[in-house]
Order: C-alpha cells, then structure tokens, then sequence
C-alpha cells in the first residue's frame, strides 16, 4: 500500500494531538510506564525525516510488540520519538490470550497505550464479538469506546447501539442511544442500557421495552437476565400480555418459575376483569394470579375485596383469604374465606358470613355458605344461622339450624326461603317458633309446618299448620289450619280463649280486627267493664262465628247458627272449668330477644 506524504503527515499531526481520540468513562489510573513499540518484523523498512521528526516506514508482513501486546498489520509508519504509530491493512491487536481486535487502519499513542481502529472493527473476547467501523480501545484499562453505531454479539444475543464502552476486564458493556437487542426468545429495545456479557444481565439506565413471546414489557431503569429471563422493573413498570396488563412501582418476572409479581399500587386486568393489591403475583403455566395485602378484584357483574384474593383464570375459580367482600349485582356476600367455581358456579364461603340481597331487602348471618349461582341458591349453616328481613318496616330476625334461599325459575326474581329444625322468629310485634318454615317472594306467605306457635303482643296462636299471608310487605291474614287454638290474656290471671278446625286472622295496620273460626268453634273470653273491670266469663260452642276486635279487645261476635254458650259472673266462676281442651300458655317459649334466638335448647 503506497501512502501519499500529505496523508502521512496529517495523520502524524493528529497523533501529536488528543483530539482524535474519545474519552471513556472514568477507570482506574494505571501509572506504569508504557513501554516502546517494537517492530518484530517486516519485508521493507525506510526511514525518512519530516520538519526534523524522525519517522520510520514499513511494509509487508510487519509484525509489532509493546510490552505483552502483539499487533500486525500491512504497512505501518512509527514515531519513534513520540512512541507512535499508524498502520493499515489487515490490522490484528493481539492482548493477552482471549482478546483480539481486527481492523483495517489504526492509530495507536504507545504511552498512553491509546488505540483508535478504522474500517471493519471487529473486537473478540472468547466468545463474545464487538463490531463497528470506528473503535477506541484503551490497552491499559482494556476500555473500548464507539460513537458511531456497533453491534455486540454474546452467543445468541446481538446487541446494537449508536455508542457505546465496553470493559473488557469486567465484561460490563454500556449502550447509549437507540439501543436494540435480539435474542431468539425475545427482542429489546432501550435508551440507555448496561450488559455484563459474563452474567448476561442487562441493566436499563432510560425508558426500556422488551417483547418476549406474546408479552410485552415497559420500564424506565431496572434489569433483565438474558439467560434466566429473570427481570426487575422499576418507574413506570408495565406487562403486557394478550388482555393481561399489569402495572406497579416493581415489576419481577422469574424465568425459571415463569412468574410475574407486582410489587407496591400493582394492577392487573384481562378483559373485563381488573385486579389491585399491594402485591400481586401471576404464574404464567398455571394462570393463576395471588393478590396480596388491600386487594380488590372487579369483572362485570363481581366485586371482590379482601386482604388476599387468588384466581385461577385457566379453571375459572377463586378464593378469598381473611375478611372479604363480594358484590355481584343486588347481592352482596362478606366472609373470612370464600372458595368459588366460576365456571360452575359454585361456591362456599365459611367464617362470619353475612350475605345481603339489596333488592330482596334480605340479610343471612351465618358461620357457612354453600352457593350456586345458576339458581342463587344458598345453604347456610352452622351455629343457629339469622336470616334478617323488613316486614313492615321493622326488622324480623328469624334463626334455625339450617337456612335454605333459591330461584326456582332463574329468569325471573322470585325467591324461596326454607328454614328446618327449631325456627325462631322475632320482630318487635310478632314471635314465633315452629320445626320448619318456607317462604316464597311471589306469593308473600309464610307457611309454619310442626306444632308452630306465633304470638302477637298478648295472643298467642297455635295450630298443626299456620300461614301468614303479606300484603304490602305488612301482616295481612294469619291461617291457623287443624287444631287451631289462640289465647288472649293481658294480665296471664284470665286467659280469653278461641277454638276451631280451623281459623284466618284478619289484620289491619299490623292489628287484628276480625277473626273467622271455622269448624267446632269454641270462644271463652272475660267480659270487662268501662273501668277494665272483669265482670264475668262467658263461654260459647258453635259450628263457625266471626269476632271482631277493637283496641285488641273482642267487639263483638256473630254466630253462623244458634250457639250454645253461657254467661257466669266473675264471683260465681271456677276459672279451672273455663280451661278449653288442648290450651297451653307457652310464655317460657316466646322468644323476647334476639339473645333469645340463638340460645341453644
């Protein structure tokens, strides 16, 4: 290769000066004395002086030493003075045993051990492989610099960048402006990013995506294992994945585990649903997400809150962990755990169950629920479970063992409530105890099965079978069928008696005003003067008569034939005789509190 002098002397001049040369990142100073480049060997050798410099040209073959450095090239010119050197052609910087630089020209400063490489730069370090078109490598501190774009290549990953360090030393590789990785398994791109080709990590200093699959991630500092596909991503940290996106301060992804977690205000949502906890934690190979700490989760017709929530997508289940609260349209279920099949819809939640239909205006407290969602179905059980409802506008609380609430028809409104085993009820107005009981929204009836019993201020109704029919939300008829037998007394001294086959209690405004006994009717009831003064009992038999009261007193009475019956003054009366057969005044059974409802008997 001939050179022309001018070219020679202005590379010359550039060699006495540093402005041909970048500076790296700082690095240790290294104060050992460089030694003198030796030319080992080559086929032509000219010595010439420019402007009283001394200067040396060789060509062919020329073999170069500094100290353990070895270079090559085709034709090289050396300042002997200066302890510098230009070459060109088939450029080869030979350091130690593992790193070897090519290149097409060089510009070495001996002293400063300070190389600037031209043309096809290729840097090797075992098996890790730096091109560019424009290198500066410091020997010394074994720091290669670029500003003019470079490709690094560690065995299946390429990582491009407009400039760039590299440590050889520590294998820490800096990348800066329009950052590019690719990988097999996924691609990067980064503003600022740091790569140790040793562990493979890749460290983001700017805003960062990576795609890996069908996810996608988003950070602005952080680090990424390209080996591992481990990861930890801070500011502004999000994943993609499909419908799956997630948000948090930190996000880390385990390779191995093929895990995401979502550390401090983490989010999560896929379709229709979204997810928010303090932590949440994704397995990709079994999707099923852990929300941890304050979680809620929400689709379209659930609201889930609970210190830990976990959802299975893949089987469509999900549990609650410590106090949880689920909303799904007008119902509303609290609990310390719930366990639910989505895909089924099934359910069971256990510990302090509180289940609430707004538009039912019903309330179930309970230590176990069992649910189906098809139906809305709901088996509660445990310790006396209290079913809650507004009748009247006051509270009625109702306790069995066992509670049952259903649709028959799923596509309409109307429910079925079913309580067995020593039914308790209590309203401020109304008591009653029975062995089962149902309930039916569409009808508004109350059916009582098993020697039920109601009171109602100071009367008491009996019967094999009762029903009490609503109207409006309020008291309408009670039904006492076979065995009827109501008992009025205000002071428990004398107790007005009625008797039939059969009896329906007519109310208004919550009080009774008539009452029709149907079927071997039998009345005792005391007559009172205008100071409430009794004055005498009167007793009478009939086939079916109607009473009508006021104040909740009896007003009169009208017979449907000729009754027998008699009139006996108080002073003449034996009271023990006025006793009808099958009376039973069971006060000590008449529930007066809600304690009263869940005392166990």
């Amino acid at each position: 290769m001939k050179l022309s002098l001018k070219f020679i002397l202005l590379f010359l001049a550039m060699i006495g000066n540093n402005e041909l040369f970048a500076q790296p990142v700082p690095v240790e100073n290294d104060t050992t004395k460089a030694e003198k480049i030796i030319i080992r060997k080559t086929d032509l050798l000219k010595r010439m002086t420019i402007d009283d410099v001394e200067f040396t040209y060789f060509e062919g073959n020329v073999q170069i030493r500094q100290g353990p450095t070895f270079m090559s090239c085709d034709t090289a010119i050396l300042n002997d003075k200066e302890n510098n050197l230009i070459a060109y052609g088939n450029v080869i910087i030979q350091q130690g045993d593992t790193l070897t630089i090519f290149a097409d020209s060089l510009s070495y400063k001996g002293n400063e051990e300070l190389a600037e490489l031209f043309g096809d730069v290729s840097l090797l370090n075992k098996d890790k492989e730096l091109y560019t078109d424009q290198l500066t490598y410091n020997l010394k501190s074994k720091v290669a610099t670029y500003f003019t774009s470079a490709t690094l290549v560690n065995d299946s990953t390429q990582l491009t960048s407009r400039r760039g360090y590299y440590y050889v030393q520590t294998n820490d590789a800096f990348f800066k402006d329009t950052v590019n990785v690719v990988n097999p398994e996924f691609s990067l791109n980064s503003d600022t990013l740091q790569y140790n080709t040793t562990t493979n990590i890749a460290t983001f200093h700017g805003p960062t995506r990576i795609v890996q699959n069908e996810s996608k991630i988003y950070c602005e500092s952080g680090f990424y294992n390209t080996s591992t596909r481990d990861a930890k991503l801070y500011d502004n940290a999000q994943f993609v994945k499909g419908e799956q996106q997630a948000t948090a301060d930190t996000i880390i992804y385990d390779g191995t585990l093929k895990e995401v977690i979502l550390e401090k205000n983490a989010r999560f949502r896929e379709g229709d649903k979204n997810a928010r906890a303090d932590k949440i934690r994704y397995v990709e190979s079994t999707e099923v997400t852990f929300m941890e700490g304050n979680a809620t989760y929400n689709s379209k017709d659930q609201n889930i809150v609970s210190d830990t929530i976990v959802y299975d997508s893949k089987n469509e289940l999900y549990k609650t962990k410590s106090r949880s609260v689920i909303v799904d349209g007008s119902q509303i279920l609290k609990a310390d755990n719930v366990n639910f099949n989505d895909a089924e819809g099934v359910g069971h939640a256990e510990g302090n169950v509180i289940w609430v239909d707004t538009a039912e205006q019903l309330t179930i407290v309970c230590e176990e629920v069992d649910y189906k969602k098809e139906t809305d179905y709901i088996l509660a059980k445990g310790e006396r479970p209290m079913l809650i409802s507004l009748v009247d506008n006051d509270s009625l609380w109702l306790t069995s063992d066992t509670l049952v609430s259903f649709r028959e028809n799923p596509e309409d409104s109307l429910r079925t409530l079913i309580a067995y085993n020593d039914v308790r009820i209590f309203k401020s107005d109304l008591q009653a105890i029975c062995d089962s009981l149902s309930y039916n929204t569409g009808d508004s009836v109350f059916h009582f099965y098993h020697d039920p019993i109601i009171w109602s201020d100071t009367s008491q109704f009996s019967a094999d079978t009762m029903h009490i029919q609503m109207a409006d939300n309020k008291i309408d008829r009670i039904f006492l069928v076979n065995k009827a037998f109501i008992i009025n007394s205000p002071d428990e001294l004398y107790f007005n008696q009625i008797k039939g086959k059969h009896v329906i209690a007519f109310f208004e405004e919550s009080d009774i005003r008539r009452m029709k006994v149907e079927g071997n009717a039998e009345t005792v009831y005391y007559l009172l003067d205008d100071e409430d003064a009794y004055i005498g009992v009167n007793k009478s038999i009939c086939s079916e008569m109607m009473i009508y009261f006021g104040d909740n007193k009896v007003d009169d009475i009208r017979y449907y034939d000729t009754p027998k019956g008699q009139l006996t003054p108080m002073q003449k009366a034996n009271h023990d005789l006025f006793i009808l057969e099958g009376f039973r005044w069971e006060t000590k059974r008449r529930p007066m509190t809600l304690e009263d409802l869940l005392k166990k008997r």
